[in-house]
């Protein structure tokens, strides 16, 4: 079997950018919010379904106001912004159209590092700016805010090295394959990238924000973080750590529960849970008023508290 030169490998790697660039770029808008003097910010936004609903970045559309949104084949359409999840940076928005090129949508989950990556944006003033690179990073943490002061961490974001700019926020990262598995997010710095992944739980919140406009969300009152358990508790449970309670937040339903300051929380309901993003995962809107049982190491002794979480407000 001949060698491939150094020559074909690239024309391989070219066709196959410029092959997933030519099947994506269609479906990426501009989108500018808010207009003339009121002009408030601008990035792109990805075809989802024929219908004309976008998913984008919520620090994109946080400016609010009117908005528009500009295809590389010249059309243009007004927005609505549908609704923004700052916790996951994740937006939807719909542009009046009668019908639109969505992207295929793949499973971030199923990335490897190493894996080629395109990352592809409609920054105003350019007709579609494609990049592309590797998966250099995955199972990464971004924090967040909303405007009430509630920090999350968004698990799991996908580091690149393809490079972005701030008119790329917003905009698709795609696979080989030309699916959508990422929604470029931010720029780290030092040529990374981060992506917010296409999965089963950000289509559940892209999903209940073209329902609902928002997110519901339950809310259990406590800060904490990742605590080793001794090797005599590892071996007796069965894992090797849990979430250390540092706060309870006052009237909580933490703090309802009886949870103190220096528990550590081993497993809600059947699931074990090893750091502060676990949690964060299992408190979905359908825990929202449902008793709860949490597994709690106090000392040596392993307790059983039962929670009602409320909705995070």
């Amino acid at each position: 079997m001949a060698e491939i030169t150094e020559q074909e490998a690239l024309d391989a790697y070219s066709t196959t950018v410029s092959t997933v660039a030519e099947k994506v770029l269609p479906s990426v808008a501009s989108l500018r919010i808010g207009r003339g003097r009121g002009f408030g910010g601008a990035g792109s936004g990805v075809v989802i379904t024929p219908d004309g609903f976008l998913v984008t970045s919520a620090h994109v559309v946080a400016a609010g106001g009117a908005a528009s949104a500009s295809f590389i084949d010249g059309t243009e359409y007004d927005v609505d912004v549908v609704g923004a999840d700052p916790l996951s940076d994740l937006a939807i928005a719909r542009a009046r159209a009668a019908t639109l090129t969505p992207v295929r949508i793949g499973n971030a989950d199923a990335l490897r590092v190493g894996q080629l990556v395109v990352a592809m944006g409609n920054p105003l003033g350019f007709s579609g700016s494609v990049t592309s690179g590797v998966v250099s990073g995955l199972g990464r943490s971004l924090a967040t805010a909303d405007g009430n002061g509630h920090r999350r961490f968004i698990e799991d974001v996908i580091q690149t090295d393809a490079a972005l700019n701030p008119g790329n926020s917003g905009g698709a990262l795609a696979d080989s394959q030309a699916r959508l598995i990422g929604v470029n997010t931010a720029v780290a710095g030092m040529g990374l990238g981060l992506a917010v992944p296409m999965n089963a739980t950000t289509q559940a919140i892209l999903a209940a924000l073209m329902r609902n406009g928002r997110v519901r969300r339950a809310y259990l009152g406590i800060a904490g973080g990742t605590r080793p358990l001794s090797p005599a508790l590892a071996q007796r449970l069965g894992r090797k750590a849990g979430v250390e309670v540092h706060e309870v937040v006052s009237g909580s339903p933490a703090a309802s529960g009886q949870l103190r300051s220096g528990d550590i929380i081993v497993s809600v309901g059947d699931v074990a849970v090893s750091k502060a993003g676990d949690l964060q995962r299992l408190m979905v809107e359908a825990r929202i008023g449902s008793k709860l049982q949490l597994s709690v190491l106090r000392g040596d002794q392993l307790l059983h508290l039962d929670v009602v979480p409320t909705e995070l407000g």
